[in-house]
This record gives structure tokens, sequence and C-alpha cells, in this order.
């Protein structure tokens, strides 16, 4: 596997990078902090997502942005493919898009982060912890395996060489031995069980009970036929019994009703002639209540204007009054109208008055106001003429400071010049950073030779030796040290320089700024002050007019006062006539009244008489009905007589007595009946039982021969998994035991190539992972017991080897990830360095087709292929990442000196 190109949006330091990367060694160096391990941290992320991250998914987003975004481009077994992550904030919580898709015409393609992670997972067949594990030594983690119990040790390799899965194999066989085991046992006790349940149904003899039962059944039915014929014979003579009963009943009913209708006739009869004395006793109320009403009317003549309570006089009084209040209420219309119509002009009159007053006395007030901002208009105008006068003396002032100053730029020059200046500083500064980083080294290696030749021993092997021709060397590296020292002093004093420099022209700029500032403000101010002027013009001119209208306005008011007062004592003389006309107005009222009041006495006089016509009427009626019902009751009575002759009270006895004779036998039958049927039902839910228990035999025999032909089955299947379960074990073990001798194997080839004619011989790893090494002289040392740098080297080494036996398999390569160092000099001196770099290059050697190396160590550097620099701007805290050739990076290397003539 190869990365080919990864993009970035957003993601931590990174505002906007794209970076390439091929086949070999390249190496990821600059500034600490610069972003470095963020380029491979998004190479990760992509292909694992939220499982890569050690915080959260919105720790990735740079700071102040909302959404990020992850482009990585890897070619995997000859297929290249895509995957893009985008992460969006919005709303307290964080929206993950995510896909993947062949590149190459492929029919590959997923969408969402699980789908993704879990195919790069398989395609990989490793999951983000395995990744880190195998390829991805992540900064911090150099040591971590060796500091790894041998169990855990064991889990990641057994894992990574997918043992794990195996054991997951051999735990799901024994799951299932275990499962048919479970199954086999409860079968065989289902099996005894239906042996016990045919035996006990079989001792019972079911056919034999069956058979009797059924005689038993047969019996039972012939003598319930022979009562129910016999109850069919009761029956017929209790019904001609009943018939006979009913003809005589029928008879009884007729005579019961007749007697009936001749009470309900004579009822009637009495009821009517209640009715016509109660109309009698109606008449004689009435002619007593006309009698009381005429007296009335003879009181109210004299209000109502009338001689005689006829209708002709009503109706010629009631025309008579309807003429008057037709005038009174024209008059009193007009009259109305006129009143109001005098006070609402009367009261408009005073609010013009009020109103034109009032409007004078604003207008008197705007003419004070518009005074007013004249004289501050005026004022103001003078003042910024004074701020005018200020602003060009400073204007001259900043002037004299670009003509005095030592850097010879105008105010268009400034900003160019202090961006130029701040670039070399950038330089210089990066130059200082690199060699205070090599002189640091340098001063190691000085020290460390010190140390040795002090002790005896020579500064590069380290073994003991006499008058050793290596010293030299030591020389050599303390010129270096001096050398840098030089030079590093030259950067710096360059570099304050050039703070100077910046500094001065910080302040340059601000004066150019400030200048712009106040040729704009001038040119306002002088405009404002024309402006200023015309306004207090403006505004003295409107307040002259403004005084002029107040006076015209408190004139007009006290002329409409004057009319006002006239047109009220008008409308108080039009109210007093119209007081007059609504007191004649009340007079036809109460004449009209007392008119009603005799027209409605005279109604109630007719009515009065209207009734008495048709409670006589009714009186009438009622007589002629009860004359018809008394004829009808004669007849009623007539045919009573003749149907009490014809009731038979002998025969009646008769059927009586047949009939009950009949219905005694018929309740005794039907207990006796009742009770075969019981029996009947009992012998059949025998005989159905009987059945049912034979059928429960029969299926007893069939679900025992399918269960033993089951448990057959389940026995040869626990024998298979027991033997599945075995095999698991014995792979795995066999497959570990293989891989514990090629990982040693290719462990000690590594190591061989680091640490070879030193102090140690080899490295034995046993099957349980435990790590051995052992000295030239055969002490087995404990791998804590190294150096920091010696267990950095041996860790990388054994990392390395995985790598490697992944890389290359047991019978055949498989495609792997690209080997990933990040910062692997952080434990290291500058003689480890020298041998980690051997090893890399030996790791290219093997075959490893991309190694990616995050490192600002000048070795390191000397054996990529290609370099990647990162760098951070310190104002806007973005990092950015370009691609450099190696071999053309000594000649771009930075000259402090040139720089220097700057």
């Amino acid at each position: 596997m190869n990365f080919d190109r990864v993009r970035l949006a957003n993601f931590k330091p990174y505002g906007d990078a794209d970076l390439r990367l091929t086949e070999g060694v390249t190496v990821i160096h600059g500034l600490n902090g610069s972003g470095k391990s963020s380029l491979l941290e998004a190479c990760f992320f992509a292909l694992y997502g939220s499982k890569a991250l050690d915080g959260t998914l919105g720790d990735v987003i740079t700071n102040g942005e909302e959404e990020t975004e992850v482009d990585l481009w890897f070619t995997h077994d000859g297929v290249s493919y895509h995957v893009e992550r985008r992460l969006k904030e919005y709303d307290g919580r964080i929206d993950h898009q995510c896909t993947l898709e062949a590149t190459d015409g492929s029919d590959v393609s997923r969408d969402g982060a699980r789908a993704v992670r879990e195919f790069v997972t398989e395609l990989l067949r490793m999951d983000a912890e395995a990744f880190v594990n195998c390829a991805y030594v992540r900064q911090g983690e150099v040591n971590k395996l060796i500091n790894a119990t041998p169990r855990e040790r064991q889990d990641t390799i057994d894992d990574l060489l997918q043992l794990g899965k195996l054991e997951e194999y051999r735990e799901r066989a024994g799951d299932a031995r275990l499962g048919v085991e479970d199954v086999l046992e409860n079968r065989r006790g289902r099996l005894d069980q239906l042996d016990d349940q045919i035996a006990e149904k079989e001792e019972k003899g079911l056919h034999d009970r069956l058979n009797a039962l059924e005689s038993d059944l047969s019996e039972v039915t012939d003598e319930i036929g022979r009562y129910e014929t016999q109850r069919e014979q009761a029956k017929e003579t209790r019904e001609a019994a009943a018939e006979t009963l009913s003809t005589h009943a029928e008879k009884r009913e007729k005579l019961e009703a007749v007697e009936s209708e001749i009470d309900e006739i004579e009822a009637a009869i009495r009821e009517a002639e209640r009715e016509r004395d109660e109309h009698r006793d109606a008449i004689q109320e009435a002619r007593e209540r006309i009698g009381e009403i005429e007296s009335e009317i003879d009181d109210r003549l004299g209000d109502a204007g009338l001689g005689a309570a006829s209708e002709e006089a009503i109706a010629e009084r009631r025309d008579e009054l309807d003429d008057r209040e037709e005038a009174v209420r024209e008059e009193l219309g007009d009259e109305r109208v006129s009143a109001e119509a005098l006070r609402n002009q009367a009261t408009s009159l005073d609010e013009k008055a009020d109103d034109r007053a009032e409007r004078a006395a604003e207008v008197k007030s705007e003419a004070d106001d518009l005074a007013d901002e004249a004289e501050a208009a005026a004022d103001e105008a003078e003042e910024r003429e004074s701020s005018i006068e200020e602003l060009r003396g400073e204007a001259e002032t900043l002037r004299e400071r670009f003509a005095a100053a030592d850097a010879e730029v105008d105010r268009e020059g400034v900003d160019d010049e202090r961006e130029r200046l701040q670039e070399r500083r950038g330089e210089v500064r990066e130059r200082s950073a690199e060699l205070s980083a090599e002189l640091k080294n340098a001063r190691e290696r000085v020290e460390e030779a010190e140390e040795l030749l002090s002790a005896g021993k020579c500064p590069e092997c380290g073994q003991p030796v006499e008058d050793s021709p290596h010293a030299s060397g030591v020389e050599e590296d303390r010129e270096r040290v001096a050398e840098l020292e030089s030079e590093l002093e030259d950067a710096r004093e360059r570099e304050s320089d050039l703070d100077d420099r910046i500094a001065e022209l910080n302040e340059l700029a601000s004066a150019a700024d400030r200048l712009d500032e106040i040729d704009e403000t001038t040119s306002m101010l002088d405009e404002r002050v024309e402006e200023k002027r015309a306004e207090a013009e403006r505004k003295r001119e409107a307040a002259d007019e403004k005084r002029e209208r107040a006076a015209d306005l408190r004139e007009e008011a006290e002329e409409t006062r004057e009319v006002a007062a006239r047109k009220r004592e008008e409308a108080e003389a039009a109210a007093a006539r119209v007081a007059e006309l609504e007191d004649a107005l009340a007079t036809v009222d109460d004449a009209r009244e007392a008119v009603a009041a005799i027209e409605e006495r005279l109604s109630a006089i007719a009515d009065a008489e209207d009734e008495i016509g048709r409670r006589r009427e009714k009186r009438e009626n009622l007589k002629e009905v009860n004359d018809e019902r008394r004829d009808r009751l004669a007849d009623k009575r007539e045919r009573r007589d003749e149907l009490a002759d014809a009731v038979d009270e002998d025969a009646v006895e008769e059927a009586r007595g047949q009939k009950e004779r009949a219905e005694e036998y018929l309740e005794q039958v039907a207990g006796e009946l009742d009770r075969l049927g019981e029996r009947r039902e009992e012998l059949q839910n025998a005989i159905g039982g009987v059945k049912g228990e034979i059928r429960e035999l029969e299926n007893l025999r069939e679900e025992r021969e399918s269960l033993a032909e089951r448990v057959d089955a389940l026995e040869a299947l626990h024998e298979e998994t027991s033997e599945l379960e075995a095999m698991y074990g014995d792979l795995r073990a066999e497959l570990r035991q293989r891989n514990v001798a090629e990982l040693e194997r290719t462990l000690n080839e590594t190591f061989e190539l680091v640490y070879g004619n030193d102090a140690y011989s080899h490295i034995e790893l046993d099957g349980e992972y435990v790590l051995t090494v052992y000295q030239k002289d055969g002490e087995p040392l404990d791998p804590e017991q190294l150096s920091g740098g010696e267990r950095a080297l041996f860790n990388l080494s054994l990392r390395c080897a995985i790598y490697r036996l992944l890389s290359e398999g047991i019978e055949g390569a498989a495609p792997t990830p690209p080997l990933i160092l990040d910062e692997p000099t952080v434990f290291l001196d500058s003689g480890h360095v020298s041998r980690l770099v051997r090893l890399v290059e030996e790791m290219r050697g093997f075959g490893v087709r991309q190694i990616l190396i995050v490192s600002h160590d000048d070795e390191l550097v000397g054996a990529a292929d290609e370099l990647v620099t990162v760098e951070k701007d310190p104002r806007s805290n973005r990092s950015t990442v370009r691609r450099e050739d190696a071999a053309a990076l000594d000649a771009d290397e930075l000259d402090i000196g040139e720089l220097a003539d700057d």
C-alpha cells in the first residue's frame, strides 16, 4: 500500500494544504510545533475516522472554523482508492460525512463513516489499533511494544498475524460443541420420556375399552328413541285439551271485552254531562265580565276625548291624534337640528380658536429653536475650522518624520519594504533554529567524545585503546562547534538588526496611515464648514418667517372666539322651543294611550261574546254524542247476555284435567330423557377420549422414531465440533510457533544490521513472546536493562521485524501500509541516529516501498529521497507544506553570509 496524495482544508493548523507522496523515503521536517505530525494524523484519520483520534471529532477542526475536509488517495494491491471525509459543526454537534471509491474504474464504493472504516479494516486486514502497532510508530510511542507485557505483546502480534481469528474460530467451535451437547442431552431426555409414555399407554388396553363403550352407547340410544315416541303422544293430547280451553277462553274474553265496553260507554256519558255543566258555568262568567268591561270604557271616554265608544268615533279620534303628532314631530325635528347645529358651530369655532392659539405658540417656539440652531451651526463651523488647523499641523510633523528616518522610503513604499524585511527575518530565524539544533548535537558529540577519552576509550567505537589515532576527530568536532557558534552569533545579530529596521518601518507605516487619515478628515471638515455656515443662514431666515406667522394666528383666534359666542346664544333659544314641543308630544301620547285602552276593552267584550257562542255550540254537540252513546249501550248489553248463555263449564273442566295429566307425564319423561342424554354424552366423551389416547400413542411412536434419528445425528455432529475445536487450537499453536520462528529470524536480521559487530550477539523470542537480548559473552539481558537509545532502537527493530513478517508473509508476499515513523529520534543520541538511518536504508533494501519519517535530524534528512517542509506563519498560526528534491537541498540551503549582505 502507498499513500499517493493528501489534501487538507481547516484540519488542525492547516488552512489549505495539498501534498503528493511517492515511493521511497520521504522525510517531513520543520520546526517544533509547525504541524508535521498533524500531516500524518490526517492520513490516519482519513483511513479510520474517529477510531484514529485520541480526542473528539471537534478537536481536528481548526480553531475559529466550522468545518474541515480531508481527502486521501492511496494504492493497495494494484487498485487506486480515494477517501473523502467532511466534518461540519453546528448546533453543538458534528456532522460526519465520508465516502470511498475506486478511481481506476473498479466497481468499489462505500458511503458512511462506519462503512468506510469497515472496508479499510477488511482491505488492510487490520483495524486502527493494529495499524498503529504495525506500521505507524507515533510520536512518544517508540517504546510501546518493549514496555508491553508478554501477554499484551502476544495479543498484539497474534492480531496482526490474523491468529486472533483462529482463536475466535476455536471459541466459536467450542461454543457450538457445548450447544450441541446441551441439545443432545435434552433430546436424550425427551427420548427416555417418550419410551415411558408409550409403555404407560400400551398398558391401558385402549382398543378393548373402545369396543365396550360403543356397545353401551348403542343401548342408551335405543332407549332414548322409545321415550321420545311416548313424549310426542303426550304432546298431542296436551295440545287438544289446550285447544278446547282456548276456545272457552276466547268466549270468556269476548264476554269480558263487552262488559268492559259497557263500562267505558257509561263512563263517557257521565264525563260528557260533566263537561256540559262546565260550559254552562263559563257562559255565565263571560256575561258578568262583559258588564265590568263596559263600565271601565265609560270611565276612559273623557281621557280619550270621545263621546261614545264606537269604532267610527275611535278611528276618527286616532286620525286626529296622528295628524297632531306628525305636525309636532316635524316642528320638533327642525328645532332640534337647528339647536344642535348652532351648538356644533359654537364648539367648532372655539376649537378653531384654541388650535390657532396653540399653533401660534408652536410657531413662536419653532422660530426660537431655529434661531438657536443657527447659532449652534455657526459655532460648529468655527470649531471645525480650528480642528482643520490642528490636523494640518500634525500632518506637517509626520512628513518631517519621513524626512528624518534612516529608511529611505516614502509613504507608498513603507508596506512593501516592511514585508520584504519580515520575509528575510523569517529566513534568518529558521536558519538560527537549524544552527542551534546542529550546535546542540555537535556539543553533545564533543562532550561524549571527551568523556570516552577521559575514560581511555575510542570516541567512535567505544573500545579501550592506547593513544587512539581517532582523537583527531574530536578536534574536528570542536572546530565545528566554534564555527557553528560564530555563524549562530552572526545570524542572531542580523536578526536583531532586522528587528530594529522592522520596528522603525512599523512606526513609519503608522505615520503613513495617519497622514492618509488626516487628508481624508481635513477634506471632509472643509465640506462640513461650508455646509454649517449655509445652514445657519437658512435657519435665521426661517425663524423670522415663523414669528410673523405666529402673530397672524393669534389675531385669527380672537375673531373666531367672538363668532362662537354669538352661535351659542342662538342655540340656547332653539333648545327652549324644543322643550315646549316635547311637552305637546307627551299630551298626544297620553290621549292615544286612552284610545288604545278603550279599543282593547271593546276587543275583550267581543272575545267574551265569541266564547259564549263557542261554549253553547259545544253543549249542543255533547248532548248529541251522549244520545248516540246511549243507543250503543243498549246494543252492548244485549250482546253481553248472549255470550253469557254460550259458555260450557263441564267441557272446560274435562279439557283441563287431560291437559294437567299430559303435562305431568311430559315433565317426568323430560327428566328421564335428560338423564339418558347425559349418559349418552358421557359415553361419547369417553369414546372420544379413548380415540384421542390411541392417536396420542401413534403420535408418540412417530415422534420417538424421528427423535431417535435426531439423536444419532447430534451425536455425529458433537464428534465433528469437538474435532473442529481441537483442529483450530492445534492450527493456532502451529502457526504461532511458525510465526515466532519467522519473527525471531527477521528480528535478529534487523537487529544485526543495527548492532552488528557490537556488544550484542542475538535476540531470543520464546513461544509466549518473551524477549531476551544476549551479549557477546552469552549473558542474557532483559530489554528493560538497555539504555534509552538502545531500547528505542531495539523497539524499532522489533516493529520493523513485525512489518517485514507481515510484508513477506509466511507463504508469500502481502501488501502492507507505508512504514511511518513520527519523531523516532526523540530518545536517540547522535550515535544511535546513525544506526536508525542504517535501519531505514535496510528496510528499503528489504523491499519496503514507502517510508514516511517526521524528523528535523540532518542525518535522516540526508537519507531521504524526497523532503517535505512544514512551516507555520506566526501571524495567522496556520501551517503550510511544500515538497522538495532532496538532491537539491544543499544547493538551496540558506546562506547566512548572503543574508547578512542583504
